[in-house]
């Protein structure tokens, strides 16, 4: 068994990280996040209760220390609003730690992000206008403030005032509304007051547990479809979900991860724009998104339902090394009398099995199907991996044969009981 784990998702997010890292923080010490911000949405269910989070990670309930690294942009007031919402339900927050070296998102970039998504038309991108992109162009422009930046009232004033003249400048021009100095000075101070005795230098904190032999999981945000150099580009974040980020967005070594963990639908959903071969309408996607509760945690926005891609199952795998697969709702496929998984890609008359660069061609690409037979029965109560119905076996096993990963976690429900262990991870 490792100790030190990724856990990424391998399609287009939604699918159901927080459930697989919230079950494998039982035997993680540290839990730490790695990039995004609060345009990701995490849904938790134990103990007959549901948590909703965006920011904070998932071991939040049961690990020694929760980190939000270096590569996220962090919004100060709503992570505010999430640790008060987690206190309010009983949950202690003492323990959460956050990189002094993360960006954080102001004012300012939420208003950028729907100008940008509004000047773009029929091109739009899909953001949940939550400022992560503008946020990110800040970073990479290097004018971007950091968290250890925001809690030192000097130095936030000064990098805050030579940003803001240039961002109000640009919203006046589309007659968008701009922002006081002094007014947005005053709010963030008291905001970074709040925040002030979490913020520490994580990866050196990350050092000293590795050090002293403590077991650390590193969870993402989104999927690797999302990722912006190995996604579907332009419709992807503005970060690297992919497992590789984990050494830069949390400042440790390539050399500490011991194992990857993808998390999979055993179907494909997506939300917002963005070509998605295997996507499918009709009866039975209804049946899969209303059994799969298949709304966006953070927008609310029905998602978009597919049949199980294995080509983009096994781009992931490539791309972030991935060692073993979860899983999800596995449980949301019965009574569905045949059951479609796609094998390769037809481009122009070729078979392919990649992803292609370019949008354009990712487009045309047509799925080429293998059909397996369903099931009826129920599968929410089953904990045992014999006790699933031969059909469901064999469904996992074509996933294995077709994305070359061992399947290690089967998920049949949201309640962290409702899983099926094949291989310990931690």
């Amino acid at each position: 068994m490792a100790k030190s784990v990724v856990v990424v998702g391998t399609q287009w997010g939604d699918e159901g990280k927080g459930k697989i890292t919230e079950f494998l923080s039982e035997k993680a010490d540290y839990v730490v996040r790695y990039q995004g911000g609060n345009n990701a949405g995490h849904t938790i269910e134990f103990n007959n209760e549901q948590f909703k989070l965006r920011l904070i990670p998932s071991g939040i309930f049961r690990a020694e220390k929760v980190i939000l690294g270096n590569g996220m942009v962090i919004n100060p007031e709503s992570l505010i609003e999430e640790m008060s919402y987690l206190n309010e339900r009983g949950i202690n927050t003492d323990h959460i730690r956050i990189s002094n070296r993360a960006h954080v998102i102001l004012p300012y970039h939420i208003e950028m992000d729907g100008l940008q998504e509004e000047l773009k038309k029929d091109k739009k991108v899909g953001t949940t206008k939550r400022g992560i992109g503008p946020c990110y162009t800040d970073k990479y422009a290097r004018v971007g403030i950091r968290i250890g930046e925001l809690i030192n009232k000097k130095i936030f004033k000064t990098k805050l005032e030579a940003t803001l003249t240039e961002k109000n400048e640009i919203l006046s021009k589309y007659n968008k509304p701009t922002f006081d100095l002094d007014e947005l000075y005053t709010k963030y101070c008291k905001l970074a007051d709040q925040i002030r005795p979490f913020v520490s230098d994580t990866s050196y904190e990350l050092d000293l547990a590795y050090n002293n032999g403590k077991r650390v999981l590193f969870e993402g945000a989104q999927g690797v479809m999302l990722d912006i150099d190995h996604g579907t580009y332009p419709y992807v974040t503005s970060s690297n979900p992919s497992a590789g980020a984990v050494t830069v967005g949390a400042g440790v070594g390539p050399t500490k991860i011991g194992e990857v963990i993808g998390v999979v639908k055993a179907y494909s959903t997506r939300v917002g724009e963005g070509a998605f071969p295997t996507e499918f309408t009709g009866e039975v996607s209804e049946q899969i998104r209303t059994v799969g509760r298949e709304y966006g945690t953070v927008t609310g926005r029905p998602r978009r339902i597919g049949w199980f891609d294995g080509v983009i199952v096994s781009h992931t795998r490539r791309v972030s090394g991935l060692t073993g697969l979860s899983i999800n709702l596995l449980d949301v496929l019965s009574e569905i009398d045949t059951l479609k998984v796609c094998t390769a890609y037809e481009l122009n008359g070729e078979k392919i099995a990649y992803v292609p660069s370019t949008v354009e061609e990712f487009e045309s690409c047509v799925p080429v199907y293998e059909e397996l037979p369903g099931w009826d029965e129920d599968l929410t109560s089953v904990r045992r991996y014999d006790d699933l119905p031969e059909n469901a076996k064999r469904y996992i096993k074509k996933i294995e044969e077709v994305t070359s990963v061992p399947v290690k976690i089967i998920s049949v429900g949201p309640d962290r009981e409702q899983t099926i262990i094949l291989e310990e991870i931690l």
